[in-house]
């Protein structure tokens, strides 16, 4: 039995082993990046859940260097003391909130130190005629507490651009450009609180993050899958062409037959209703 089998172990079909052995791992390689991107977004959720409900502590703790940011302090809560710069408040353009259109309103705090912090006071939904609110909520006058959750600054966008009191994009050196004086650029920060409290209602808080895991698990498993049936093919196709090099030699045909037949008894009354169904059409 074992010379028609012979042709299996020719140059040919080694290389069609050698191509399946590559393929393969090409997919664990793609498998292992998957489970790698699921990680990496479980370890984002977890920073994200770990930080926001920390407690406040002062901003010069979590941000020593105003122009840098530690990206693991994330949505750490910060307190800080100072007085709003409502003159110089801008609001961030194209800002969806539950399918609405809006802005993100930025108002600088000066604070006891004299530096300039950006606080993001939260959203508020586009004007009923003009791209524009139909009002915004003023922040407290005076000395005031703020406690913020930090975050980095957002990047220029090439080619998106805004005028008067309104930008494109939260990029703190622009701001502050507009601003003057020491501002942080390295962070600013999502409104929690505010003591005294404003007179108006605030702007509507930020939601707290949920990072989407996405499909990589599915797809994770989907390359496996992938390479397994590299192999199943391989062998289907040497297990095809071995029928059709041993076509007329007894043994291999009773073998066959063989199998066929037990392949039969195997069928359900379902499969005999079917085929039945089948002859009369």
């Amino acid at each position: 039995m074992t010379r028609h089998w012979s042709f299996a172990f020719s140059w040919r079909w080694g290389g069609y082993l050698a191509v399946a052995i590559v393929f393969a791992v090409v997919c664990g390689f793609l498998s292992n990046w998957q489970v790698s991107r699921l990680h990496e977004k479980e370890q984002i959720q977890a920073l994200v859940d770990r930080n926001w409900s920390a407690d406040p502590v002062p901003l010069d703790e979590i941000v020593p260097d105003r122009t840098t940011f530690d990206d693991s302090h994330e949505y750490q809560p910060v307190s800080m003391t100072g007085e709003y710069l409502v003159d110089d408040q801008v609001l961030v353009r194209n800002r969806p909130r539950s399918g609405k259109p809006g802005f993100e309103v930025i108002t600088p705090l000066r604070l006891d130190s004299g530096a300039i912090f950006m606080v993001d006071r939260g959203w508020v939904p586009t004007g009923n005629e003009q791209d524009h609110p139909d009002s915004i909520p003023a922040p407290p006058d005076g000395t005031v507490t703020v406690v913020a959750r930090v975050k980095p600054g957002e990047p220029e966008l090439p080619g998106r651009s805004a005028s008067g009191d309104q930008i494109a994009t939260i990029h703190l050196p622009d701001l502050a450009s507009r601003v003057g004086g020491d501002s942080y650029t390295g962070a600013y920060g999502l409104l929690v609180s505010e003591s005294p409290e404003p007179s108006d209602a605030r702007p509507l808080a930020a939601f707290q993050p949920e990072v989407n895991e996405g499909m990589h698990l599915s797809y994770a498993i989907q390359w496996v899958i992938f390479a397994l049936l590299a192999f199943a093919f391989l062998g289907y196709a040497i297990r095809q062409e071995y029928r059709l090099r041993n076509a007329d030699d007894p043994r291999v045909r009773e073998s066959e037959e063989r199998r066929e037949r037990k392949r039969r008894e195997k069928r359900t009354d379902a499969d005999v209703e079917d085929e039945l169904l089948d002859s009369v059409r």
